[in-house]
Formats: structure tokens, C-alpha cells, sequence
């Protein structure tokens, strides 16, 4: 396995960029299905690499993996800073694909996360089903329309003034396009494509309801996931086991 520290510059978020890349090695045969794999809110672009075996992981199943930084972005155009949701749907997959041999193909393109880098990959497989065939969450922060009506309680792992950078001062609720929830109605009333989705949790992990009420969301309009739970908090031991979960489960071919 190959690891790049891919460094470039992005023309949607107007500054230089980083990204961690893997690819596989040896004979190549056509083009390398893709994991874009996505940090959570206090992580950068490193930490997949830094507290798990991902490498490793990611060489026995012969997969490229592509982890970019996007900051404290809850993967949105922020309403007062760069775009990295237009940056992580669009841009970075076709720069990627410049420079590396990915492939193009729908049933070769895939996203995970954790945390907010759950929520991240989900949104990618429901606002752009034709792109992604499959998409998992670990751990996720998925519950957006909740974050935005308790902006400033106590507890809040981001501000008031945070929150209002991303989404505009005084936003209560997720335009239709941000929101998991009415990403998957519109997507299951639609005649577009599904992809997979696999849900995970920890048993101790306090986001634990809300894949457990996002995974009956999708079983009442009708969207099938594949959904995991047990002994396990937020934290990098889940994760690291998680993560090889996901690989078993994501439809290589191989």
C-alpha cells in the first residue's frame, strides 16, 4: 500500500488543501474502487491514519482511501466561510481522480465517517445517490434539525458564534438539502438509485439515539440499512473495529 501526503489547491474553498491518500500496490488491473472517509468535528485529515490500522485494513481488501481535512465544517457551505460541502461532493472527488487512478464508476465509489464525518458521508450518498453506492456511519452525528434548535445550550460542542458561521445567525432548522432525515424522504420517493447504508453505535456512546432513530426513519419510507450496535463508547477502540466492519461490508467484487 502506497501513502501519500497529497497536498493542492482547491479553486472552491480558495486556499491550499491536504489530504491523506492510500492506494494499493502491485499489478493493477483497471481502476481502484474509492472509501472517501471522512473526520469527525475535533479531527483533521491525519487521524484515520494516526489512531487506527486503516492501511492495513484498506490493503487486504485492495481499495483506495481518500481522508480529507475540512476543518470544524460540519461539511456545509458555511454561511460565513469556505464551501466544503461543494469542495467534498465535486471538486475533490475529480482532483483525486486527476492525479490517481480511481474509478468514475457508481458502484466503485463509496463514503464513510465518523461522528460528523458520519453525518458527512451519509449526506454524500442521499444528495448525490448517482455518485456513491454505498455509505457508512459510525458513531454518527446525524440528528442536524436537534444541533440547530439547541445552538447554545450547555454541553454544546459548538458555540453560538461557530454555529452561526456555518449556517447564518438565528438558522433554527437545515435547509431541505442539509437535513438526513428529508435528504432520504426525497431519495425514497424518487426514482434515483439507493445505496447502501450501514449505521453503527456504540452502546455507551451518547449519539447512540440518534442512529437508532435515523435507522427507523429509513425502515418507515421504505430504505433498507444494515445496522449495528454493542459494547463500545465514542471512541477510537470502537472505531478501529468499526471501520473494519465497514470494508467487509462495502460491495467490492473482489
Amino acid at each position: 500500500m502506497a501513502f501519500l501526503d497529497f497536498h493542492f489547491f482547491s479553486e472552491t474553498l480558495g486556499l491550499s488543501c491536504a489530504a491523506h491518500v492510500l492506494l494499493p500496490q502491485g499489478e493493477r488491473r483497471g481502476k481502484y474502487p474509492t472509501l472517501y472517509l471522512l473526520h469527525g468535528l475535533s479531527d483533521d485529515h491525519t487521524i484515520w491514519m494516526r489512531r487506527t490500522s486503516i492501511e492495513r485494513y484498506a490493503a487486504a481488501k485492495n481499495i483506495a482511501v481518500v481522508m480529507p481535512a475540512v476543518a470544524r465544517s460540519f461539511y456545509q457551505d458555511m454561511a460565513s466561510g469556505p464551501l466544503y460541502w461543494s469542495f467534498l461532493r465535486d471538486e475533490l472527488p475529480a482532483i483525486c481522480r486527476q492525479f490517481f487512478p480511481l474509478s468514475t464508476e457508481r458502484a466503485d465509489t463509496f463514503a464513510a465517517g465518523l461522528s460528523m464525518g458520519g453525518y458527512g458521508a451519509l449526506r454524500l450518498a442521499l444528495a448525490a445517490p448517482e455518485k456513491f453506492a454505498a455509505a457508512a456511519s459510525l458513531s454518527g452525528a446525524l440528528d442536524l434539525a436537534r444541533r440547530l434548535r439547541e445552538v447554545g445550550r450547555k454541553g454544546s460542542l459548538v458555540g453560538k458564534t461557530e454555529w452561526a458561521a456555518m449556517f447564518g445567525a438565528g438558522t433554527s432548522a437545515p435547509a431541505p438539502d442539509e437535513d438526513l432525515w428529508q435528504l432520504a424522504r426525497t431519495l425514497a420517493s424518487s426514482g434515483a438509485p439507493r445505496p447502501d447504508i450501514f449505521l453503527c453505535c456504540g452502546l455507551e456512546d451518547p449519539l447512540l439515539p440518534e442512529s437508532r432513530a435515523f435507522r427507523e426513519h429509513l425502515e418507515a419510507i421504505g430504505m433498507r440499512a444494515t445496522y449495528e450496535e454493542g459494547p463500545g463508547a465514542h471512541d477510537w477502540a470502537f472505531w478501529d473495529a468499526q471501520i473494519q466492519r465497514v470494508l467487509d461490508w462495502l460491495p467490492l467484487g473482489m
